[in-house]
């Protein structure tokens, strides 16, 4: 994720017109909350996957395996109607469990066919089905509901899911807004595969994540098809709709682009999204073989928004990118997508990478060194914000995308690279990429990967430059 400002700065700008700004919940007490999200409550699924930071996103008690999404959205009135099947896997006996969902309202639920019992408790959408599910079962969950989805606001301010623009909808999930448009598992360590098929007025295009499997016009409404093959977080899904020019090509090594730009930011993203295909192929050289079949951006004209987000094989941008910005979001398919995230705790591993790929790529095309970039940015102050709390350990959702997980982040990778030397360090980036493509990662795997790769004991490194409160003193 990247706000529109200089490369050491936060990624993500809270919109400072909302008053209303949630507060976080205690560290102590979201521990104790998600430490009872993550155990089994006998039969029932519970209502959590554990995280500390979001301690209700998520749910236990089973795997879902696959969404089909069905939506349409009419842009005059703004009601979504929606339609959500949900192949799920079992990993505990099940009498209940819950969904993610904020707002909306339900009409209907089946379990395998057959009606369930279903009630509302906050966002989650409790459900009993009317037969007890054994462990290992894989079941189908349907979910019909309609409404007019709002968004959410973060713990720093700033809104997240399914946000009304001009002309239809900017729809970006990161951390928690995808359960303001369909129900789900609603954290990362669920990943699924996806099928959308979204009808919005004609004359308005609808941008999901993958394949374009096709779209068909009827009785002034367009239908647009969308397949996510690759497993998903559910963050990363979005169904933006808009007035979108349209580009399609694919590149020499195989991968689609679809590219949907607004209008109004048309002929300023041009040249950048020109540069597309080669920033792919020179980070699929550095990291390892691009993760998904489809790429592409979409532009929108969203003023109020005030960041972009890498949703899964087609970043979100809420107006015309730099580069810097286009190779960030790149980035994140490797690190942040293809390799998730276990726990918010750990999101440097998506921005401090994804900020550590602006400085490389900088440093291999004629602009400042990375090197160079470290030393104006230890150059700052000790009361500097860049030194408000170390990378490794935010403290709370509220700092999840502040400067020092993006800048000081990718500052404990440039100390890596000088500690193990330039061959090391790309090798261990691209094992990352390989071995947890796919799947998830930890910061105390990325470690152990590191000293196996280098052979060298990293903990003082990683200790100083990741968990050290403070600005620390160079070796």
């Amino acid at each position: 994720m990247t706000a529109a400002h200089r490369q050491t700065s936060p990624r993500r700008t809270a919109v400072l017109r909302r008053e209303a700004v949630l507060a976080t919940v205690p560290v102590a007490v979201a521990a104790l909350l998600g430490a009872a999200g993550t155990a089994s409550a006998g039969t029932v699924g519970t209502s959590g996957a554990g995280d500390p930071y979001f301690p209700l996103s998520g749910n236990g008690g089973y795997h879902v395996k696959h969404y089909d999404l069905t939506l349409r959205y009419d842009t005059t009135s703004r009601r979504l109607d929606g339609k959500a099947v949900l192949t799920v896997r079992a990993t505990q006996k099940l009498t209940r469990f819950d969904l993610d969902l904020k707002g909306l309202k339900v009409t209907g639920v089946t379990v395998d066919r057959t009606a369930a019992g279903f009630r509302r408790d906050g966002q989650e959408l409790v459900v009993t089905p009317r037969h007890t599910l054994r462990k290992d079962q894989e079941f189908r969950v349907t979910v019909t509901y309609h409404g007019t989805p709002k968004s959410v606001t973060d713990p720093d301010g700033s809104a997240d899911g399914w946000i009304r623009t001009d002309d239809g909808a900017f729809v970006a999930g990161e951390p928690q807004g995808a359960m303001t448009w369909f129900p789900g598992n609603n954290h990362p360590k669920d990943k699924s595969s996806y099928d959308f098929t979204i009808t919005v007025p004609k004359g308005r295009t609808a941008v999901a994540n993958g394949v374009l499997r096709g779209q068909h016009t009827e009785n002034g409404r367009t239908t647009f098809r969308w397949h996510q093959a690759e497993p998903m977080a559910s963050y990363l899904a979005t169904a933006t709709v808009g007035k979108f020019k349209v580009e399609q090509y694919t590149t020499h090594d195989g991968i689609q682009i679809y590219n949907a730009v607004d209008a109004r930011e048309a002929r300023a993203a041009a040249p950048v999204l020109k540069k597309l295909p080669s920033v792919l192929e020179w980070e699929s050289k550095l990291f390892g073989p691009y993760p998904f079949r489809a790429a592409g951006s979409i532009v929108d004209h969203a003023p109020d928004v005030g960041y972009a987000l890498e949703t899964q094989s087609r970043p979100l941008y809420d107006s015309a990118p730099d580069l810097s910005t286009l190779v960030h979001e790149s980035a994140h398919q490797w690190f942040g997508d293809s390799v998730s995230l276990t726990a918010w705790k750990d999101i440097w591993l998506n921005e401090g990478f994804a900020t550590y790929a602006e400085w490389l790529y900088s440093e291999q095309h004629g602009g400042d060194s990375a090197q160079k970039t470290f030393d104006a940015l230890y150059a700052r102050p000790a009361n500097d914000g860049l030194w408000a709390f170390p990378p490794g350990d935010p403290g709370s959702g509220k700092n999840l995308f502040d400067t020092p997980v993006y800048a000081r982040g990718a500052m404990v990778l440039h100390e890596l690279r000088k500690t193990v030397g330039d061959q090391d360090f790309f090798r261990i980036l691209r094992t990352w990429a390989t071995e947890h493509r796919a799947g998830h990662g930890t910061t105390a795997q990325f470690v152990k990967l590191s000293e196996r790769v280098s052979g060298k004991d990293l903990d003082g490194l990683f200790h100083t430059w990741l968990y050290t409160k403070g600005k620390p003193s160079k070796a």
